[in-house]
């Protein structure tokens, strides 16, 4: 297809200049979400006395470069596919602009793609001595920048036949906080799996909000996300699950563990069901839109005051 698309007046006029486009593209208010299971598997990893601080500085690295390419390739892909056309109702998209072309978007996705290749190789290489392990955890890095790419770009975009949420769940929440505390301490603790779950559900209803936002757009594109498949009633009870679900993974770490001084992170919780009552009760795209950054923003929050609770409050 051409190299970029002619919009409505309109919808140029929402992105003014190039360094706008591109900061659409790198979608800034996503970057809390992905840290969150980093800081989450530090924590953890503090608690046991085995946090180290190259750790959580090259995986904080990786991930963020990560998630600036799986926005990238998500406006290159929606582009490409159809699903960023002229009534899409959200955000406007750096591609869909006519400010960035196709070419310029692939670039800036091998750029971030090396980024994090190279910052994931500094992180094994900090991380582990092993030769095995290192093949492991390449590999999983390897499989973390094909997932980022292939969520709505190449032949068969994974995201377009709803297997998104299986995605984001895998990788924001077991991989992240699993792989995150494994190579602060080169140990497992089956106890992490439920604060896991839970950055995994949370992460998983902050794309859940953003399919729901799009529901329209996507159905006519062809997009088959979760809320297309069940409809926006049932995604707004999705949703809640999701809220609610990994404050019980919450609960669950705490009895299993007997850190209840990690439930401080339940001061965050009315954010997270003011969301939920937002998503539900948003008319349109334009009302859901917001939602989409409140609840990454009160994921991290979230995390950090598990965090306080976990390591400062539970040394009483």
């Amino acid at each position: 297809m051409s190299e970029s698309k002619t919009l409505p007046i309109d919808l140029k006029e929402q992105i003014t200049s190039k360094k706008e486009a591109w900061l659409h593209a790198v979608r800034l208010r996503t970057l809390p979400l992905a840290l969150a299971s980093i800081f989450a598997g530090s924590f953890l990893a503090a608690k046991l006395g085995v946090f180290r601080l190259e750790i959580l500085i090259l995986a904080a690295l990786t991930t963020i470069f990560l998630q600036i390419l799986s926005n990238l390739s998500n406006d290159y892909g929606d582009t490409v596919n159809g699903a960023d056309h002229s009534e899409r109702k959200g955000p406007i998209r750096a591609v869909q602009s006519g400010l960035i072309s196709l070419s310029e978007m692939k670039k800036a996705m091998f750029l971030f793609g090396a980024l994090s290749f190279v910052s994931g190789l500094l992180l094994l290489y900090f991380a582990v001595q092993n030769f095995t392990l290192f093949l492991v955890f390449l590999g999983l890095g390897l499989a973390a920048i094909w997932a980022a790419i292939s969520y709505t770009s190449g032949k068969n975009p994974y995201g377009y036949s709803g297997l998104g949420d299986i995605s984001v769940f895998l990788f924001f929440g077991l991989l992240g906080v699993f792989g995150t505390f494994f190579l602060h301490s080169l140990t497992w603790n089956s106890s992490a799996f439920w604060i896991a779950c839970a950055l995994g559900l949370f992460s998983t209803a902050v794309l859940n909000i953003n399919n729901i936002r799009d529901i329209d757009s996507d159905l006519m594109a062809g997009k088959r996300s979760i809320p297309v498949r069940i409809g926006k009633i049932a995604a707004i009870r999705y949703n809640w699950f999701l809220i609610i679900g990994g404050n019980i993974g919450l609960l669950i770490f705490a009895w299993s563990s007997n850190s209840w001084s990690s439930l401080l992170a339940f001061l965050a919780m009315p954010l997270m069901l003011s969301v939920g009552i937002g998503v539900a009760k948003g008319k349109d795209s334009k009302a859901i839109d917001p939602f989409l950054k409140k609840m990454a923003l009160s994921t991290l929050l979230w995390t950090i005051l598990f965090g306080i609770g976990l390591v400062y409050l539970g040394k009483s």
